[in-house]
């Protein structure tokens, strides 16, 4: 049986946040953590739970055609991860989204550009490779969009920034 939590919510007046998916029905919830310009300190929020759970396929493009990808042979976690615009609660589309699996030595054990997902909710994601049970940091970098923005000189686009947020104390199990 597969299961979907949501990480911790922190409120903050951030041009950019992070948010996870969750089909849980018994929390009904989808929330949202801090997220920081790249340029600055990323900001660290426990996350007794993260958005994780065992591995998925899921249909991609291949020569026009849509074409199940099952988990690769070594595959053991799939995680998701939803850019959200803070001040709106609108999710941002077409951003690069970079997700590393940090171990307790500071070693990524496993990043990938993660990829644009449609299901419950629209969300990035990707399988990972995780050596160990343990306590890992999921550290989440999203990128500049390159959606068009409507604006006027003089005037600084929305999300011009990107963004980085650390999740630490993610419990991983195989």
């Amino acid at each position: 049986m597969s299961r979907r939590t949501a990480l911790l919510a922190l409120p903050v007046s951030l041009p950019l946040g992070l948010t996870a998916c969750s089909d849980d029905s018994t929390t009904g919830a989808t929330t949202t953590s801090p997220g920081h310009p790249a340029s600055t300190s990323t900001a660290s929020t426990a996350a007794p739970e993260g958005v994780v759970e065992a591995t998925e396929s899921w249909y991609e493009g291949n020569d026009g055609q849509q074409v199940l990808r099952r988990p690769a042979a070594g595959e053991t976690h799939h995680i998701e991860i939803i850019p959200i615009e803070a001040a709106t609660g609108r999710i941002v589309p077409n951003a690069p989204v970079t997700l590393a699996v940090v171990d307790d030595k500071g070693t990524a054990v496993d990043e990938k550009t993660l990829n644009f997902c449609y299901a419950e909710c629209f969300h990035h994601t990707d399988n990972f490779t995780i050596p160990r049970d343990g306590s890992y940091t999921l550290r989440a970098t999203v990128g500049i969009p390159t959606f068009f923005q409507h604006g006027e000189e003089g005037h600084t686009p929305a999300l011009a920034s990107g963004a980085t947020a650390t999740f630490t104390d993610v419990t991983l199990k195989h």
